[in-house]
């Protein structure tokens, strides 16, 4: 959420930089700046009139004293003390209708990202790896799991609905290494694992972003305030809600493993074979908890913990610096890893690494504090895929596809494997 201050004191850069994003807001924005000059003006007059019974209250005592009679004051008082909740209770409205349109408003780009439209304007940072050439013809990881007996996306539209998959056999165990090879690797580096619910209540989704501008790409429980989660991002971010983090104990590092659930209204038609754009899937994400200055260089190494599991895994990835207009809501600033897949013939998002700044922490009241004493304030929150897990699986069974129908299996996952070095099919 956007700071009152910040759009209080100049407007204009707000909408104007707001805007890079592709949409106006002047109105919302317009909105909140006259909401905040009526809500200043009605604490200016309920404070005079407070500050005028304070007045009469302490020459009450001294009239009473004269024998003067003081009903008529009572009065005033009582009147004036009416005339103040019914100011408290207007202020109240007018910052929950403030808050209500800053909670729809986006994070502000930050003045490094590139300005664009789409995913066009990207600028690629940099590429890692060789783009596999087969002498043969390669097939969709979707085929080769058919082949193989390892993917099985009809029993599970049976079972639930189109856009799920069984993984049955090796292709379980794949699944199952991916993960293990993810979690240990950041472990390994520094990170301390969580293992989060994967309900969230909308308070926290709230927190990080996701209500209210997008109830509908999310599944609520009927009847509960709870949510299936998007992403582990939602339930990591807000361990800290409400909550004071000692500086000296910052960063701090979580990875947390989640299935994650996504409806993906209006995305028909979009990578909905196979493995890519599921309504489950599996994601291991990263989450930091920074000071504001230093989450620019936190999302550095964050992006290259990331980039060191494709490396890890001999999988040929790019780095692109998302523009303007294809940055996600709460986002200052995103580098996108793209992995390549063979048979979409290009590089694919597999993780997305951003850092919000305080707009998350001042959604979620996470502060932090230098010392005893020191006034807490906003820290910056960052999170990124580390990785997305389905799509990693499915970027090996292209990669590591063989001409006879076998995938080999990456050196880094055999010991996740039992050593199993290739996987063929179920006999």
């Amino acid at each position: 959420m956007l700071d009152i201050k910040t759009v209080r004191e100049d407007p204009e850069r707000v909408k104007k930089k707001v805007a890079l994003r592709g949409k106006s807001y002047d109105e919302e924005i317009d909105r909140i700046v006259a909401l905040d000059v009526k809500r200043r003006d009605i604490l200016y007059k309920a404070e005079s009139m407070k500050a005028e019974q304070n007045r009469i209250s302490k020459s009450v005592p001294e009239m009473k004293k004269k024998g003067e009679d003081v009903s008529a004051l009572f009065a005033d008082m009582k009147k004036m003390s009416e005339e103040i909740r019914a100011f408290d209770a207007e202020v109240a409205q007018i910052e929950e209708e403030s808050r209500s349109i800053l909670l729809g408003i986006p994070n502000m780009p930050a003045d490094k990202v590139p300005v664009g439209k789409d995913s066009d304007d990207n600028v690629e940072i940099r590429r890692w790896g060789e783009v596999r050439s087969f002498d043969f013809e390669p097939k969709a990881h979707w085929d080769i799991g058919e082949e193989l007996g390892i993917l099985d996306p009809a029993a599970a539209a049976k079972v639930t609905g189109a856009r799920f998959h069984f993984y049955k056999g090796a292709g379980a165990r794949l699944e199952r290494a991916v993960i293990n090879y993810f979690l240990d690797t950041h472990v390994k580096n520094g990170y301390t694992e969580i293992f989060p619910p994967f309900m969230a209540n909308s308070a926290s989704m709230r927190g990080t972003g996701q209500l209210p501008k997008f109830a509908e790409d999310m599944f609520k429980l009927e009847g509960m305030d709870y949510y299936l989660i998007p992403t582990a991002e939602v339930p990591v971010t807000n361990f800290y809600r409400d909550d004071i983090i000692d500086e000296k104990d910052l960063p701090i590092w979580f990875c947390a493993y989640s299935a994650c659930f996504r409806a993906e209204a209006g995305s028909a038609g979009r990578d909905t074979r196979g493995l890519i754009r599921q309504h489950q899937f599996n994601k291991v994400e990263l989450v930091k908890f920074t000071s504001p200055e230093t989450s620019y260089d936190e999302l550095e190494s964050l992006t290259r913990e990331a980039e060191g599991l494709l490396s890890g895994l001999e999988l040929p990835y790019r780095v692109v610096a998302l523009c303007t207009g294809d940055m996600g809501f709460s986002s200052a600033c995103t580098y996108d890893i793209e992995v390549y897949m063979p048979s979409y013939g290009k590089y694919v998002e597999i993780s997305s690494c951003s850092n919000f700044e305080d707009f998350q922490a001042r959604r979620a009241n996470i502060k932090c504090k230098a010392a005893v004493g020191a006034k807490p304030r906003l820290c910056h929150t960052l999170n990124g895929s580390g990785l997305a897990v389905g799509r990693t699986v499915a970027c090996i069974l292209e990669t590591y596809q063989n001409a006879d129908g076998s995938v080999t299996v990456p050196k880094a996952l055999r010991p996740y494997m039992g050593g199993l070095e290739k996987i063929e099919a179920i006999k």
